[in-house]
């Protein structure tokens, strides 16, 4: 979810960016150095955690359920905070140094490389169940089968509109293609676009093109399939239409927000990490809907987002097996349940998930669109890197002239050769 708000730079967790480390030298320092033991001498009554939660306020809340999981458990956790950009680096550098932290929070599109290369521990064998996990976010959580990660919450995206404009307007809420293209179209006037998406070249614009190609049958793996050309075709046409902004091509998810706050669009596809933002307008009476899909009756299948936690494999089996315990006690029913009231996000948990229903039923179509969302690693792993790149740069080709048919033929040739 990014590029960065401004309160939260810590919150691109929630779209993630996809891995742009080398998947050679991931295996290589993984395997040269993280899986020969641990070297540091550590405190046996400490424990650390390495996350992305650099704002103030969430820095506070996991600081908080650290220090609730440690008493629990008779030990102290504490927390490493670095830029949701850099884990992936730190946690290589670390490895290399036989430093590994006792436990990493990856965003979720990065976790399998890591766990391709042997970094991390099944959280399973360490006694970690998922009963009440839905079969989506367990595979969220997990490669090749193998359970790695335990997500606290996730996030997907919504069609988010300003209530206002559409009643003025006196137009229904679009839950098709066609509807969004035309209420897109007739909402545009002045300054304000009808629609505002981010098409950027970076994860942003690939987590927002998901639900587009997904829901019309399209696959990660066949980009120039004609189902997904006909997704990047709708997107071409309310580009042409006027209805989206010419700078969507250059606008993150921020950016996005920033102009539906600022009235420039009459509706956005964003995630519920702006909520916080949005509600510090208290003019702006906003709405949120499951993303419009290309006919009546079709699932709206967006991308799951968020950030999983993880026990890399350093070679010292009972602090790993501690490690476990402590993500069990963070990921638990209430410890999820009181981490999504503060964020916004939805629990991964079903019964923390039907309590949060209850507590925030303003995000009610969030629930039920994260209930249909798909990871974008399930079917590539640590190959779903090479597949975002080939997109972002089909994006933009396609988006300032190219046809979409050519720009995806492209992409899918990058994706396959890695070039």
């Amino acid at each position: 979810m990014t590029a960065l708000p401004p309160v939260a730079a810590h919150r691109a967790r929630g779209r993630s960016r996809g891995a742009a480390t080398s998947f050679a030298a991931v295996s290589v320092l993984i395997a040269g150095a993280a899986l020969t033991g641990c070297a540091q001498q550590r405190d046996s009554d400490v424990y650390t955690v390495m996350n992305s939660s650099t704002d103030e306020t969430y820095h506070r809340w996991d600081a908080e359920a650290m220090a609730r999981c440690g008493e629990q458990l008779g030990v102290r956790v504490e927390q490493q905070s670095v830029p949701a950009s850099q884990v992936m680096t730190k946690a290589l550098r670390m490895a290399s140094s036989k430093s590994l932290p006792d436990i990493v929070q990856f965003d979720a599109s990065e976790m399998p490389t890591f766990a391709d290369a042997g970094g991390l521990v099944d959280l399973r064998s360490l006694g970690l169940a998922t009963d009440d996990i839905p079969e989506g976010i367990v595979d969220f959580g997990s490669y090749k089968g193998t359970y790695y990660g335990a997500a606290r919450s996730v996030n997907t995206l919504a069609l988010f509109y300003n209530k206002d404009v559409l009643d003025e307007a006196g137009v229904p809420v679009p839950t098709t293609w066609d509807e969004l293209r035309r209420t897109a179209k007739r909402l545009t006037e002045g300054n304000r676009y009808g629609l505002a998406l981010s098409a950027g070249g970076a994860e942003d614009g690939v987590f927002q093109f998901t639900p587009f190609m997904w829901s019309n049958g399209g696959d990660e793996t066949d980009l120039d399939s004609p189902r997904v050309v006909e997704a990047l075709d709708y997107w071409k046409a309310l580009l042409q239409d006027g209805s989206l902004s010419k700078s969507t091509v250059n606008w993150t998810q921020a950016d996005v927000n920033d102009q539906f706050m600022a009235g420039n669009a009459a509706m956005m596809i964003n995630g519920p990490w702006q909520v916080e933002t949005l509600n510090t307008k208290k003019s702006l009476h906003w709405e949120i809907a499951q993303i419009p899909v290309p006919e009546a009756g079709a699932d709206s299948v967006g991308p799951l987002g968020g950030a999983v936690l993880t026990v890399p494999r350093t070679g010292d089996t009972e602090r790993e097996k501690t490690a476990g315990r402590i993500v069990a006690c963070l990921a638990s029913e209430k410890e999820q349940l009181t981490y999504a009231l503060n964020s916004w996000m939805v629990p991964a948990n079903e019964k923390a998930a039907a309590k949060w229903r209850e507590e925030v039923p303003e995000l009610d179509a969030l629930a039920d669109q994260v209930a249909a969302a798909r990871s974008r690693t399930a079917k590539l792993g640590a190959g779903w890197s090479g597949v975002s790149l080939a997109l972002q740069s089909a994006f933009q080709s396609a988006l300032t002239g190219q046809s979409s048919e050519t720009a995806l033929q492209r992409a899918q040739q990058r994706a396959t050769s890695g070039n």
